[in-house]
């Protein structure tokens, strides 16, 4: 079975598939031993990674480099986010998601919010076109992804995110999206709303307050993304062991006695 068939076989199983945003090689190579099923990329721990700040700062090409190392050094169904694409303009998102697609990717999140100088989310009719052109332009090249459209209808300011979101779930899944992400939904009764609005999978990310997985499975949910928050943990944990060590002078808080 294909990389891509196993990803989708993943999004129906009973449990949710809980993905593993990693952000470099050696991120992914945990991730993979420690039994994770799928991988995605971070686009914030990327970027940050890489000395940016999160919202359309790393090249596509920087991008490119970081996924190609990943690829060739884990054997799972990988997923890239691309944040809005790269591009404004439909025809070189899908040249953008070719060039991903030959590395061996098998999914991409593409979100209907842009960073011009601050994030602002697209109006529905607008970027459910985009969605529609570049998932016709997927299927007539052959080219299998998985298209998970992130709604940011939670993240922003939106005034009505639930109302927002449901309406942006029709648009989008009648345009050819393959899954719903709607990053910061924490309350449950939000969470069964939407699921029920929907024959897609919904993909929801680690947030403060957000219910267990099993609650989530009981709602609906078909997947789990953990976005940065473990990239930030890590970063913590480097801090804390930093400081340490100028402190104690001395690397014993590395080799902590078993």
């Amino acid at each position: 079975m294909s990389n891509y068939n196993s990803f989708v076989r993943l999004h129906q199983a009973d449990q949710p598939l809980v993905l593993g945003n990693a952000w470099d090689v050696n991120s992914a190579r945990v991730m993979a031993k420690s039994g994770y099923n799928a991988l995605g990329t971070s686009s914030a721990a990327v970027a940050h990674t890489l000395g940016y700040q999160d919202g359309e700062q790393v090249s596509f090409e920087e991008l490119l480099f970081i996924v190609e190392r990943i690829a060739a050094n884990v054997d799972l169904p990988l997923t890239v986010d691309i944040e809005g694409g790269f591009g404004r303009d439909p025809d070189q998102i899908v040249k953008n998601i070719e060039k991903l697609h030959r590395l061996g990717i098998i999914g991409v999140n593409l979100e209907d919010s842009v960073v011009t100088g601050e994030r602002n989310i697209l109006p529905t009719d607008e970027f459910a076109q985009v969605v529609k052109t570049i998932s016709s332009q997927l299927k007539s090249k052959g080219i299998e992804v998985f298209l998970n459209i992130r709604t940011d209808t939670f993240l922003l300011p939106v005034p009505t995110p639930l109302e927002e979101t449901l309406a942006r779930l029709s648009a989008y899944e009648e345009s050819g999206a393959d899954g719903i992400f709607v990053p910061c939904m924490v309350k449950e009764e939000d969470i069964n709303r939407v699921t029920n609005a929907t024959k897609l999978p919904i993909n929801v990310m680690c947030m403060p307050g957000l219910p267990s997985f099993d609650k989530l499975q009981a709602l609906g949910v078909r997947r789990i993304s953990m976005g940065n928050a473990l990239h930030l943990q890590v970063t913590r944990s480097m801090k804390s062991f930093c400081r340490a060590i100028l402190e104690d002078q001395s690397f014993h808080s590395l080799f902590p006695a078993s």
